[in-house]
């Protein structure tokens, strides 16, 4: 703007007309001009976008249980049996699941061959849901469905000096079982600690696809080139609950289980804990605004003429 009066003015009078005629013209303070307007603009933008900062830690005082869910990750649980197939299904349930808790502490725990804690117990349901996207069967290097070391790894997970009421939920469809699930479904109901289970996908069975990346590329075969066909095994996974003084609930691809085993929990005692949770963050839109009207106003108060003070220059001087 300053440069295209510039250049307009020149192209009407000549320059040491210009001078003369309008010697009180500062250039330089048009030019600060702008570049305090150009600040307060972005001042202003970066404040209608609500910048926050400052989240810390609290405590607060709850009242719920303890919850660790025990997802199965091995192969069998890419069966499609149920829509899109048994581990998506199960990963959908468990995310409704945690929406609908209200203030109990939940754990992740995922097993194969061997169990993993996929979550440590926190109120923290965001973090739960992310930790739960992430989960997939390529993270469990040994295959295999030992539900017995899922259950004695949730044991371990517990603050078992802690009087909250405490329950495993074990999702899987039980088929290849290596260790001694009972076993340790007993122990868990020695401790006070109620052992549910869901059996994910059909009792008639369903083949097992392989993929490579996102494309299938067939199905598992046995040594003898069968397709081998994976089967729900309801006995096993409902002799666990039975031992672990917990209910069994078959999935469905309309009901993922989980609902009627919350309503059971429900009924559990709920005791009082603290926790420490993230605030809200504080905003900071307001400093920002501040700053752009502060400098509006500088920008309106400085004049664009230069000041007579510190200027000698006479209007039509003559030699």
């Amino acid at each position: 703007m300053v440069k295209w009066k510039k250049k307009a003015l020149k192209n009407l009078v000549d320059s040491h007309l210009t001078q003369q005629l309008i010697p009180l013209r500062s250039y330089s303070r048009n030019k600060l001009k702008i570049v305090l307007w150009s600040m307060a603009f972005a001042s202003l933008i970066v404040g209608l976008s609500n910048p926050q900062i400052g989240s810390k830690m609290q405590e607060v005082k709850r009242e719920g249980i303890d919850i660790i869910v025990a997802l199965d990750l091995s192969n069998s649980m890419l069966a499609e049996d149920l829509s899109p197939n048994r581990l998506e299904r199960s990963k959908r349930a468990i995310h409704q699941f945690i929406d609908n808790l209200k203030s109990d502490r939940l754990g992740l725990i995922v097993f194969g061959g061997q169990a993993y804690v996929q979550l440590p117990i926190t109120t923290d349901y965001a973090a739960a849901k992310l930790f739960l996207s992430t989960i997939n069967t390529g993270i469990i290097p040994t295959q295999g469905t030992a539900i017995g070391a899922a259950i004695d790894l949730a044991i371990e997970s517990f603050d078992m000096e802690s009087t909250t009421n405490k329950s495993i939920i074990v999702i899987s469809d039980g088929e290849n079982h290596e260790d001694d699930a009972m076993e340790a479904a007993n122990s868990a109901a020695e401790l006070e600690v109620a052992v549910h289970t869901i059996g994910v996908g059909s009792p008639q069975g369903a083949p097992i696809p392989i993929y490579r990346g996102k494309q299938q590329n067939g199905y598992r075969k046995d040594k003898e080139g069968n397709t081998i066909m994976t089967k729900l095994n309801e006995v096993m996974l409902q002799e666990i609950a039975m031992n672990g003084k917990g209910i069994y609930v078959h999935a469905s691809n309309a009901q993922g289980g989980l609902d009627q085993i919350l309503d059971e929990i429900n009924k559990m005692e709920k005791v009082e804990f603290e926790s420490k949770i993230y605030t809200d963050y504080e905003d900071r839109f307001q400093y920002f605004i501040g700053f752009s009207i502060l400098i509006l106003f500088i920008e309106q108060i400085i004049s664009s003429r230069k000041s007579k003070v510190f200027t000698t220059e006479k209007l039509f001087k003559t030699s």
